[in-house]
């Protein structure tokens, strides 16, 4: 059994304040914006038709629910977000490996993902759809564009800036390039990976809903879409708004992940 020094205890205590005061104040953020919002609506200081309201954002998730259309498109973008997410993050990582087991390689291909990573994927858009068709494929397919090369960067840069002393000490054991890789290389870019998944989840996300603006017949992106051809603000703004809840949820799988993941380390 262990036993903490007071010094210890209050330090812990300390910490449990400061982040119930940030949940607080993150909290009070969202509500202070809500009532604002509401109270300028409500009184006519902002045009209700062009801005909507809380209120009227609540009704349209209402309508939404009762004409059993909010679980179908949430589950659509949610579906298609998590398999390019999958697919993104998993290619990713292996040509990311392949590239730092074969530098002559990662000189070959550096200067064309930085090209195919600079390059506007939604310009490819009506390319992507005369391919593959106007189907889901074509939206994993431009979110996958969108998530693949950053993922491939950030993770390469990540494994060639593992520190050199730690691969020549490994060196000196006569260890192999695959025991490098997988018991040092990997385990000490834990977090780094974790990063990386937290910016491939939200371009992920990202690359659906451009993907469903251009082709879609289902998910928040089509609502989005349906909504400004029909000049429903109300809908618009509720497409905006589920989408935030989707990419904070997400976010915080994302962040259990990585903190169970610092906890086993």
């Amino acid at each position: 059994m262990y036993t903490y020094s007071k010094e210890h205890i209050s330090y812990l205590k300390k910490i449990k304040r400061n982040k119930r005061l940030v949940l607080f104040f993150q909290i009070f953020l969202v509500t202070v914006f809500l009532i604002v919002w509401e109270l300028a609506s409500k009184y006519k200081l902002i045009n209700s038709f062009l801005s909507s309201s809380p209120s009227l954002v609540y009704n349209t998730i209402i309508s939404l629910y009762k004409s059993n259309n909010l679980f179908n498109h949430i589950y659509v973008t949610t579906y298609e977000v998590i398999y390019s997410f999958i697919l993104a993050s998993s290619i990713g990582f292996i040509i990311a490996s392949i590239l730092w087991f074969n530098k002559t390689i990662a000189k070959i291909v550096d200067p064309y993902l930085t090209v195919l990573n600079s390059l506007p994927k939604v310009a490819l858009g009506p390319l992507i759809i005369i391919w593959i068709g106007a189907n889901t494929n074509s939206i994993i397919f431009m979110s996958i564009m969108i998530s693949l090369f950053i993922t491939i960067i950030n993770m390469y840069n990540s494994f060639n800036n593992t520190d050199k002393y730690y691969i020549t000490l490994l060196r000196t054991f006569n260890a192999t390039r695959i025991q490098i890789f997988t018991k040092l290389i990997v385990p000490s870019n834990k977090i780094n990976i974790i990063n990386c998944l937290k910016v491939n989840i939200s371009m992920s996300l990202i690359g659906v809903i451009m993907g469903e603006l251009l082709v879609s017949k289902e998910g928040l992106g089509y609502l989005i879409m349906y909504g400004s051809q029909v000049f429903n603000i109300n809908l618009v703004i509720t497409g905006v708004v589920l989408l935030a809840l989707l990419s904070y949820i997400m976010y915080q799988i994302v962040s259990f992940i990585e903190k169970k993941t610092v906890k086993n380390s």
